[in-house]
C-alpha cells in the first residue's frame, strides 16, 4: 500500500513535471502569440501612421504652397502697386518739368526790390526783398515811352502828339497815380493812360491788348475803366462845357459866317454807337434803320452831341437805348432841361436835322413837299451848319475805334467810355491835332424825320420863315436848287 502510494505520488509528480513542461511552452507560446498580435497590430496601425505623416506632410506641403502662392500674389500686387504708383511719380514729374519749361518760356523772373535802406543802414543789399511776378513782355511799350521813339508812330498809335499825352497824364496824375505795395511795383500813370488810350484808339479785345502792354486781361480792364472815369471826372468840366456869354457871341458870329444865319450858337446831330444784344430790355435797344442796312439784327445806344462851329462838343448827352428817335433823346437831356427853365432864351438857336421838330431853341430845315425857292435856299445854309457837327462825330469815330464796333464793354459802363471818347476829341481838336485822312469815316444819318406838324410853335416858324427870306433876299442862298 505504501509502495502504491509511492508509486502514486511518483506519478503525479511526473505528471505535474510534464504538465509544467506542457505550461511553460505554452506560456511561451501565448507571449509569442501576444508579441505576433503586437507585431500584426502595429503592422495594422501603421500605414494609419504613415498615412497620418504623410497627410500631415502633405498638409504641411500644401500649406508651403498656399504661402508661396499667397507671397507670389503680395508681391504682384506690390509690383503692380509700385509700377503704378512708379508710373505716377513719372507722370507728376513729366509734368513738373513741362510746367517749369514753359515758366522758363514765358521768362519768369525773380524782381527785387530794395527797401530803401540808406547809407546809415548798411549796403542796400542788405534790405532787398525777393518776390515773384509774373513777366510778360512789355517791350513794345518801352519803345514807345522811350523819348526818341519817332513822333508820328506815337501819334499813330495813341491819336495824339507826345505833349498833348503828357499834359493828359499830368491832369490826371493826383487821381490816378498809385503807390508801390510789399508785393509789386506800382503801373505807372503813363502806361496807365496808354492802355486806355490804345483800348479806345483801336477797340482790340481786352486779351489783344493784354498782349501789347505785358499785362494781365482783368488788369487792363480795371486800368481802362478807371481811365475813363477820370476822364468824365476830372477834364470833362474843363474841356466840354457850355460855352459863356464870351464864346456865345463868338459862335454866333462864326455860325453866321458860315452860312449868313444869324443866332446859331450850336450844331445838333444825334448818332448810334453799335453794342451786342443786352440780356434785358432787348427791344428797347433794336435799332431798326442799321438792322435793315446791315441785313441782320442790330442794337445801339446814342450820343447826341452839339458842336461849335470848330467841331468841339459843348453838350453831350449819352447812352439813351438805339429804338428812341432823335426828339425822344433829345427830350431826355440836360440840353432841353436847360431850354425849358429858359437858359436858352434871347433868340439862341441850336441847329438840328429834320430829326428834331422845330421849337422856340431848335432851328431844324423845312421838310414838306413841294418848297419853294426860299425855303430851298434856307435849307441848304442849313446843312452847312449840320455837316458842323456831322464832321465832328465822323472824327469822334475815326479817333476811336472802339465806337465803330460791338464792343466788349458792360452796358452800365458804355457811357463812361463814350463820354470819356468825347472828352478826349475836344482835346485833340483843342490842340490842333491833325487826324489821319485814312481814319475818316463816313456817318450815316439815321434820324426819322419829324412831321412839320409836330410840336412847333407859332412863333417858331414865323422866325425861320423870317430868316429864309432874309437869306434870299442878302444874296446869302445858294444856287444848287435852282
Amino acid at each position: 500500500m505504501n509502495a502504491d502510494a509511492s508509486g502514486k505520488r511518483r506519478r503525479n509528480a511526473q505528471r505535474r513535471h510534464d504538465d509544467a513542461d506542457d505550461v511553460v511552452p505554452s506560456i511561451q507560446s501565448e507571449g509569442t502569440r501576444e508579441n505576433e498580435l503586437k507585431g500584426i497590430l502595429n503592422l495594422l496601425l501603421l500605414p494609419d501612421d504613415h498615412e497620418k505623416d504623410h497627410d500631415d506632410d502633405l498638409d504641411q506641403v500644401s500649406s508651403t504652397e498656399d504661402d508661396q502662392k499667397l507671397s507670389l500674389k503680395e508681391n504682384a500686387q506690390k509690383s503692380i502697386t509700385e509700377s503704378n504708383s512708379f508710373d505716377h511719380d513719372e507722370l507728376e514729374i513729366t509734368e513738373r518739368i513741362r510746367k517749369r519749361k514753359k515758366s522758363r518760356r514765358e521768362s519768369s523772373s525773380v524782381l527785387e526790390l530794395k527797401s530803401g535802406a540808406s547809407a546809415d543802414n548798411g549796403p542796400s543789399h542788405l534790405h532787398q526783398r525777393r518776390l515773384w511776378v509774373k513777366d510778360r513782355s512789355g517791350a513794345w511799350w518801352q519803345q514807345c515811352n522811350h523819348p526818341d521813339f519817332p513822333e508820328t508812330e506815337f501819334k499813330k498809335a495813341f491819336r495824339m502828339g507826345k505833349s498833348t499825352f503828357d499834359m493828359i497824364c499830368e491832369e490826371l496824375n493826383p487821381t490816378i497815380a498809385k503807390g508801390d505795395t510789399t508785393l509789386r511795383n506800382a503801373i505807372p500813370v503813363r502806361q496807365r493812360v496808354a492802355v486806355c488810350l490804345w483800348r479806345l484808339a483801336t477797340g482790340d479785345p481786352l486779351r489783344l491788348v493784354s498782349q501789347r502792354f505785358g499785362l494781365g486781361i482783368s488788369t487792363c480792364h480795371k486800368l481802362i475803366l478807371e481811365v475813363c472815369t477820370a476822364i468824365r471826372s476830372v477834364l470833362m468840366s474843363k474841356y466840354l462845357q457850355w460855352p459863356d456869354e464870351f464864346k456865345i457871341r463868338k459862335f454866333k458870329s462864326e455860325f453866321e459866317s458860315i452860312s449868313g444865319i444869324p443866332n446859331v450858337v450850336g450844331s445838333m446831330y444825334t448818332s448810334h454807337i453799335p453794342i451786342a444784344a443786352p440780356k434785358v430790355n432787348i427791344t428797347a435797344y433794336y435799332n431798326k434803320k442799321h438792322t435793315q442796312r446791315n441785313q441782320k439784327n442790330s442794337y445801339s445806344v446814342t450820343v447826341q452831341g452839339v458842336a461849335d462851329p470848330r467841331g468841339v462838343f459843348t453838350d453831350v448827352s449819352i447812352g439813351w437805348p438805339g429804338s428812341m428817335s432823335d426828339y425822344e433823346v433829345l427830350q431826355k437831356s440836360a440840353l432841353y432841361e436847360k431850354a425849358n427853365n429858359g437858359e436858352l432864351s434871347n433868340g439862341m438857336w441850336v441847329v438840328g436835322s429834320s430829326g428834331y421838330p422845330l421849337m422856340d431853341w431848335v432851328l431844324v430845315p423845312y421838310s414838306q413837299q413841294n418848297l419853294t425857292w426860299t425855303q430851298h435856299a434856307f435849307n441848304e445854309k442849313i446843312q452847312e451848319i449840320q455837316k458842323v457837327s456831322k464832321d465832328a462825330f465822323a472824327r469822334l469815330k475815326g479817333r476811336w475805334g472802339c465806337l465803330k464796333k460791338r464792343t466788349e464793354v458792360k452796358l452800365q459802363d458804355l457811357p463812361i467810355m463814350l463820354g470819356a471818347c468825347c472828352v478826349l476829341h475836344n482835346i485833340c481838336e483843342f490842340k490842333n491835332e491833325e487826324m489821319d485822312p485814312e481814319l475818316k469815316v463816313e456817318v450815316v444819318d439815321d434820324e426819322i424825320i419829324v412831321p412839320e406838324v409836330a410840336l412847333r410853335s407859332v412863333n417858331s416858324m414865323k422866325a425861320r420863315d423870317l430868316i429864309a427870306h432874309n437869306l434870299l433876299h442878302h444874296g446869302f442862298a445858294g444856287t444848287s436848287f435852282l
